[in-house]
């Protein structure tokens, strides 16, 4: 009995060191390791300048539209006026259908006047197409019907001043005989200049409608649209298309219209320079050309927000304009007047 107490206390004592020295191992393990890798679980969520990472993008793309998917876009879409921006939005929306766009998109050329007057007075229209600003007398008639017009720029125009290929004598014109040659004090080109043709003028001009012809009385007539009205030998028209025609049709023509319709006739056509500068790319990027002049979309927040796709096709526009424009034959405007304009949308949108 003694004997096996004893040995009991052996196996007791053993037991007892083994359990004892057990736990200082392991503790003395653990701790070595957790902090070791504790400080790398802290870097980890320094390397969190995911923040950081995600603010750029949103820096870059300040000032950017949402993105369109056309083909959710649904409803129709109505826009008329300027006979110079009709191309290009005819091209703008050929691509929207392309994409996907499965309702109606009406784009009337009717002149900038009857646009606004469509789009302000009978308030028939979405969109209104411009080759010159709103007047204040039209934005008035906007504000009567509930409607605040928002301005969209979406390019340049030069606006083209053209003969027959046929013509001879002319390939460049001042100011002054421009401002006479579209007057009635003269009759016949010799008038103008004695070195010209004693033929009659043949004139062709847009009508009283277009925004076309409100620029040019402007710019060249001095605001005195009479002096064009009264001359002889002239013809008004709102189809661009019959003055093309008009002009092809006589070596002692002359009209003038956007420069997407001389680029389109170039063979039968020719654009004289203005002072001595010639219409294209350089000279309206460079501000030289005397008769450039910006082309607009006019719509309204109230519209684009209770049809969604107005807003979508305005988006679109003024996304994938510049991809188009100059194939159409008119110039982009700059990165900070389209900047505005996309900026004008987010605005309305209340983003």
């Amino acid at each position: 009995m003694r004997r096996f107490s004893v040995l009991s206390v052996i196996v007791l004592v053993v037991l007892a060191l083994a359990v004892g020295c057990s736990p200082a191992v392991s503790p003395t393990v653990a701790p070595t390791a957790e902090p070791t890798t504790a400080p790398q679980a802290t870097e980890a969520p320094q390397a969190t300048e995911a923040p950081q990472a995600t603010e750029a993008p949103q820096a870059t793309a300040e000032g950017a539209l949402p993105e369109v998917n056309v083909l959710e876009v649904k409803g129709d879409i109505i826009s008329a006026g300027s006979s110079t921006v009709f191309p290009l939005s005819e091209a703008v929306a050929a691509m929207f259908r392309d994409e996907g766009y499965s309702g109606n998109i009406t784009i009337d050329s009717i002149g900038s006047g009857a646009g606004f007057e469509r789009f302000c007075t009978a308030g028939e229209t979405d969109i209104a197409n411009a080759s010159r600003p709103i007047k204040d007398k039209e934005a008035e008639a906007c504000r009567a019907i509930d409607r605040e017009p928002i301005e969209f720029r979406v390019g340049t125009d030069a606006l083209a001043v053209v003969v027959s290929s046929q013509n001879t004598f002319l390939t460049d014109v001042t100011m002054e005989e421009l401002a006479q040659i579209f007057s009635s004090t003269a009759v016949k080109w010799s008038d103008v200049n004695p070195d010209w043709p004693n033929e009659n003028i043949l004139r062709f001009s847009p009508g009283t409608d277009s925004g076309t012809f409100d620029y040019f009385v402007e710019e060249v007539l001095g605001k005195e649209k009479q002096l064009l009205l009264d001359a002889q030998n002239l013809q008004l028209s709102e189809d661009d298309n019959v003055l093309v025609q008009g002009v092809e049709g006589s070596p002692y023509a002359i009209g003038y219209f956007g420069y997407a319709y001389y680029t389109e006739n170039q063979g039968a056509l020719k654009a004289l320079a203005i002072d001595g500068v010639a219409p294209n790319k350089e000279s309206v990027d460079g501000g030289t050309y005397p008769l450039a002049r910006p082309l607009f979309l006019y719509s309204t927040a109230e519209i684009m927000k209770a049809k969604p796709q107005v807003a979508a096709f305005l988006n679109y526009y003024l996304t994938n304009v510049n991809t188009v424009i100059g194939e159409v034959g008119y110039f982009a405007a700059s990165e900070e007047v389209l900047a505005a304009s996309k900026q004008a949308w987010l605005d309305a949108m209340g983003n």
